[in-house]
């Protein structure tokens, strides 16, 4: 492969992005790609599909905030991946998405696996591009660049399997555009004074989310919140931007007892949207309270209404509100106490519905905290259990806690949890998943075993689609298509080459994950819980 290729010049911009690993499956279409990757230090995994190899890429670029990267071969390796690379894109998480295609000279006629890969990925991706060697250069910086403006999201690359070994127009030079969002200028829209009209709320709450965290504004948050006396709210993927042990940590948005939070909102006089992108909510924005609007973007999606637009760096912003806050006494506002009352019905509501002597999805959550190092990274899958654990599991810091909220597509727990084990070895790495997102990627954990990486996955283990069975209880009709008996977790752990152990008590369940962050070989757990705690909640 020579130095001057394309292949060679896309895994050199790929390394210079920072990326150490391209999760894929091979295939003969990228065969070339693969080598030169290879040769630049870039390990090549491959997942046992592509789907999920686009959310090892997701968690990836979750965990370090760099671009991901996937791979996939033409035709069905193509359209594989699609729900992976869309799950990025509403998620907001920047991912290069690159498949192979039949060669150039048959594209135009040949039937045999070959799909539209422009058409296909137009409206998963923010951009849909092709790799020609002669413009290699500005399209691969084209495509990093779109993949981390905001909103970010995933772009795709088609590439001929003749194009590969072609040299590149612009040879082997590499030129990064910039891949993180700067401070700079506050643009702000809206009639008024947006700063008079917070200094005269007298209840005003943060709202802050996933673009407060891209922005690493969790500092500024910290201080706005203090010096003004503001509790602070965050949604499911925005988790650890503030702390969940600080006195103003209000609770997370649309988890488990999202009422008391969402009586909170509708309770306040202002809501400051800090970076909060309404692809997370789960419940609709039902609270008339007025919302002043803090984002990169402006707000095109007007799922709110708000008057005022502040715009641009997130961190900036709320630094900027901070600069020129007048020091009126907190009393004026909420003080602690407040707070704290609040704190406490919310957590009485998580914990409610409980079954006693039975093994409760709350205190698998709080179990799991407890066992797990201050620095552990979690992932979770989409049901019921991510409801919990994203209001039980208190975050370790910003990007500790990997979930899809936006796209919310089941299967990505386990491979995340490989993902973020493999990008931070360093860490301790859990996974929290429901047998049903557990069945759609159950056999990523011979992977694990394979590499060599010691994930710890929880599994709530109920048997059924318990969020589905609980909508169509409340729509009164008997369950239909949801359940998973019979799935004998600790056998197919051996089978895997992984440790297995299945427990139905709080003690067990201690027992079981004692000195995990030790452990050397992967744990599948079969928690066998009881669903009763969930119909309390929903």
């Amino acid at each position: 492969m020579a130095e001057s290729s394309t292949a060679a010049l896309l895994a050199g911009y790929l390394h210079a992005a920072g990326v150490r690993h391209v999760f894929g499956y091979p295939g003969e279409s990228v065969i070339d790609f693969m080598e030169a990757a290879r040769h630049r230090g870039i390990e090549v995994v491959s997942a046992v599909r592509e789907g999920t190899a686009a959310f090892m890429a997701e968690a990836a670029a979750m965990v370090t905030g760099l671009p991901g990267a996937c791979l996939s071969t033409l035709g069905p390796g193509s359209t594989a991946v699609l729900n992976g690379v869309a799950s990025a894109t509403l998620d907001r998480v920047p991912v290069l998405a690159v498949s192979g295609q039949i060669e150039s000279s048959r594209e135009q006629f040949f039937t045999h696996q070959v799909v539209d890969h422009g058409r296909l990925f137009a409206p998963v991706t923010k951009l849909a591009l092709r790799l020609d060697p002669a413009s290699a250069d500005t399209v691969i910086r084209k495509a990093l660049r779109t993949a981390v403006a905001e909103r970010p999201g995933a772009v795709h690359l088609t590439v001929t399997a003749d194009a590969w070994p072609v040299p590149s127009g612009s040879g082997d030079q590499i030129s990064l555009p910039p891949l993180a969002p700067a401070a700079g200028s506050v643009d702000v829209y809206g009639d008024g004074d947006p700063l008079r009209v917070l200094r005269a709320a007298r209840r005003p709450v943060i709202l802050a989310g996933i673009a407060a965290l891209r922005c690493a504004a969790g500092p500024d948050l910290l201080r706005l919140a203090e010096l003004a006396g503001l509790p602070v709210v965050v949604s499911p993927m925005a988790k650890g931007v503030f702390p969940e042990d600080h006195p103003y940590f209000a609770g997370v948005l649309d988890m488990a007892g999202h009422r008391v939070v969402w009586d909170l909102l509708a309770g306040a006089d202002l809501i400051l949207a800090a970076g909060f992108d309404p692809v997370e909510l789960i419940s609709p924005w039902s609270v008339a309270t007025p919302v002043m609007h803090l984002d990169t973007t402006p707000n095109t999606d007007q799922v709110y209404a708000s008057a005022h637009e502040l715009v641009g760096h997130v961190g900036a912003i709320l630094g900027w509100i901070a600069a020129q806050w007048p020091g009126e006494p907190r009393w004026a506002r909420w003080d602690e106490a407040k707070v704290a009352a609040h704190r406490a019905r919310l957590r009485a509501a998580w914990l409610a519905g409980r079954a006693g002597g039975r093994l409760n999805p709350s205190e698998v959550v709080t179990i799991a905290r407890e066992a797990a190092p201050a620095d552990t990274i979690v992932t979770t899958d989409v049901g019921s259990h991510k409801i919990m654990a994203g209001q039980a599991w208190q975050a370790a810091g910003p990007r500790s806690v990997l979930m899809t909220n936006g796209l919310s597509a089941m299967g990505f727990g386990v491979p995340a949890a490989i993902a973020a084990k493999l990008t931070r070895p360093d860490r301790p790495v859990i996974a929290l998943v429901g047998d049903g997102g557990f069945a759609m990627a159950a056999t990523e954990m011979r992977i694990a075993s394979a590499l060599g990486v010691p994930v710890t996955v929880v599994v709530f283990a109920d048997g059924s689609l318990n969020r589905i069975e609980l909508r169509q209880t409340l729509m009164g009709y008997p369950p239909t298509a949801t359940r998973m008996d019979g799935m004998d977790l600790v056998a197919l752990a051996e089978a895997m080459d992984c440790d297995g152990v299945r427990v139905d008590s709080t003690a067990g369940l201690e027992k079981a994950l004692a000195g995990f962050a030790a452990r050397s070989r992967p744990l599948i757990v079969e928690a066998r819980i009881d669903t009763a705690q969930y119909e309390a909640q929903f």
